[in-house]
């Protein structure tokens, strides 16, 4: 949702779901990666990327259904953390050694230090009130 160009040509963009749908306030809303996948087995060899960015679902207590969900994912209530463990791992081993990977989160189900904990590589810069 923050990328100001959806189509620029040097970017690859990963999801694990493909589909169109109308919003409760009636816009159209379009999930239409370049890549479908699941981020915690990305289809790319080691070391591929100079910049990834791990943008996963932050929300776990939201209905299935429900439009928040549908447009940034739902994580699960069980599997979370062994998932973004698994999605962290996947990102630094496409990363190239001298790559940058950006971690976007939002603390509305889960604290950023929780998150950060499963990270096998601790981040160099944030909020650190988020981490604190």
């Amino acid at each position: 949702m923050f990328w100001f160009n959806k189509n620029n040509p040097d970017v690859v963009f990963m999801d694990n779901r493909k589909f169109c749908d109308t919003l409760c306030d009636g816009r159209n809303f379009e999930v239409n990666p370049d890549v479908v996948a699941d981020f915690r087995n990305i289809p790319y060899p080691d070391n591929s990327f100079s910049l990834v960015v791990f943008d996963p679902p932050h929300l776990i207590k939201v209905g299935e259904k429900s439009w928040l969900a549908k447009k940034y994912g739902r994580l699960h209530p069980d599997t979370y953390k062994e998932d973004l463990k698994q999605g962290f791992t996947e990102c630094f081993r496409i990363l190239k050694s001298n790559g940058i990977l950006v971690f976007k989160w939002n603390e509305t189900d889960v604290k950023t230090n929780e998150i950060i904990e499963l990270s096998p590589t601790p981040p160099l810069f944030g909020h650190k009130g988020w981490y604190l």
